[in-house]
């Protein structure tokens, strides 16, 4: 009978520290979605100085091939709904310090003290390594992309004979072609929607800022002892696979953009290779310390 009367105060008891930790979510979403509301409200205010420096690789690519930069609205209301994306885009990453931090404030009271130390670090270097891939697409891998695309272009009719002499990169007049015939060929000329170009730059700068993260993610796993040094060595093989699959799907169907993907990710796993094993040393030396590690473990 006792048992069955302190039962469902036992119940109650075990369910209040979960609505407590609900609750606690709550705030903290409704805090990240309001530095994101006012983070996007702010950027929206100066959509167009923000779609001017998110241009700057495909006109630099078509001033130097003699051609105007300029994009067209397929839709009549593309315009306004580019200028949300730009201000959602641009919100994201000026509230993503804020949204960190609330995750931070979080996770951090359930953590002993040794705990945060750790977690800490890869909470800091996971958003450097997300700009430092988007900055490395911004202005290494869209360069060379657009440039890679914009020659497939091919000057026809009026053009061909003034426009396609001069556009450097651009398929020039055939040998021995007269100017009839450079007149009867059919041009091939770029005339971008502003809405494909957006979500074009968008998913190399999402996709390199992600793929960034492969050194954070492998440390972060060996420090838990969830991975180790020796078996991404031994791994590297199918890591080679892996990341050649990632590099066609994530990458437009162009060879420039997929090769600088894979060296630029496969460097990295090497270099979390490395991170790993100084993090394995650590993690052994505290062990054996604590008397907690067994000289017949394998790692």
């Amino acid at each position: 009978m006792s048992t069955k009367s302190t039962s469902p105060d036992q119940i109650e008891d075990s369910s209040a520290p979960l609505i407590e930790h609900l609750a606690e979510l709550r705030n903290r979403i409704i805090k990240s979605l309001l530095a994101f509301i006012v983070a996007m409200m702010l950027c929206f205010t100066v959509w167009s100085p923000i779609f001017n420096f998110l241009t700057n690789p495909l006109c630099e690519a078509l001033i130097a091939r003699g051609q105007e930069c300029n994009l067209i609205l397929i839709q009549l209301q593309e315009g306004f709904f580019v200028a949300i994306s730009i201000a959602m885009l641009g919100g994201f990453v000026l509230a993503f310090p804020i949204i960190a931090f609330q995750l931070w404030r979080f996770v951090a009271p359930g953590l002993y003290k040794s705990e945060k130390g750790a977690f800490l670090p890869f909470l800091l270097a996971s958003p450097f390594m997300f700009f430092l891939g988007a900055a490395f697409a911004f202005y290494v891998v869209t360069p060379m992309a657009y440039t890679f695309f914009l020659n497939f272009q091919q000057f026809g009719g009026g053009e061909a004979v003034d426009a396609a002499t001069t556009a450097a990169g651009a398929a020039a007049p055939v040998e021995g072609e007269t100017a009839i015939d450079a007149l009867q060929r059919a041009g091939i000329a770029f005339q971008g929607s502003v809405n494909e170009y957006l979500r074009l730059t968008t998913k190399f700068i999402i996709a390199f800022g992600l793929c960034f993260q492969l050194p954070v993610l492998l440390t972060l796993m060996g420090k838990a002892g969830l991975v180790s040094a020796k078996g991404l060595r031994a791994g590297r093989k199918w890591a080679v696979v892996g990341i050649l699959v990632l590099a066609a799907v994530v990458t437009p169907p162009d060879v420039v953009s997929q090769i600088v993907l894979f060296v630029a990710v496969y460097g990295l796993y090497e270099v979390s290779v490395i991170l790993v094993g100084r993090v394995e040393k650590k993690r052994i030396a505290q062990l054996k310390a604590d008397g907690l590690w067994d000289e017949d473990d394998e790692l």
